[in-house]
């Protein structure tokens, strides 16, 4: 009986890796088109996009020469000229990690949209900063201003209590998932610190027009 109990584990154990292994690339690959297609939900009026990398030496080079980083997405308008910067932001929310994309805009040195790509938040409280239309306003004009040595940003993206919002870098929370919307705060605050100043020493390279290739 233990031998048989044993060879079942076993036998089980190695299931579990194999569906693992078999359903890892197909995740990925989902996630992938999932957050591509978001570039264009995030940067508005963008009809393609350049894949950037952001190394962990501030700088950014195109993701085709394979090195490692962040991953961001500048986005192009159909006459090719840029209509914003795409990229991700993660924080933990009161369930586990949430992750997100972001778009800048840097015209308007601002946060212009957002969009959530996993969460396990409660239904109907935390889950709340992906319908939320009153708390998605503050993701349309969400001020970035670089600080006068361009180093991060101005002021630090903050939430505030629901009601409460005055300057134009704070975020009104959502009364009763104040920790999913405080964890959104904190994620675009930490990404955008440390894109932001990347995307601007980079803007004229980025800035020039590019030729439509598509989505």
């Amino acid at each position: 009986m233990l031998r048989t109990l044993g060879g079942i584990a076993m036998l089980s154990g190695l299931l579990v890796v194999l569906v693992y292994r078999l359903t890892l690339p197909i995740i990925a690959e989902n996630q992938r088109v999932l957050t591509e297609k978001a570039v264009f939900q995030v940067v508005q009026g963008a009809v393609m996009k350049h894949d950037l990398v952001l190394t962990d030496q501030g700088n950014l080079v195109g993701a085709d020469l394979g090195a490692q980083g962040i991953r961001l997405y500048a986005a192009y308008d159909a006459a090719g000229q840029l209509a914003g910067v795409a990229f991700p932001g993660a924080a933990r929310g009161y369930q586990d990690v949430i992750q997100f994309l972001f778009g800048y805009d840097p015209d308007c040195e601002c946060i212009v949209g957002s969009k959530v790509l996993k969460s396990t938040e409660t239904p109907g409280l935390g889950d709340k900063i992906s319908t939320d239309a009153e708390y998605l306003k503050n993701f349309e004009a969400l001020d970035a201003r670089l600080n006068p040595e361009g180093t991060g940003l101005a002021n630090a993206i903050v939430p505030v209590k629901q009601g409460t919002k005055t300057q134009p870098w704070e975020i009104d929370a959502i009364s009763g998932a104040t920790i999913s919307s405080n964890a959104m705060a904190r994620a675009v605050n930490e990404a955008a610190q440390q894109v932001v100043p990347a995307v601007r020493r980079a803007l004229a390279d980025l800035a020039a027009p590019q030729q439509e290739e598509g989505r």
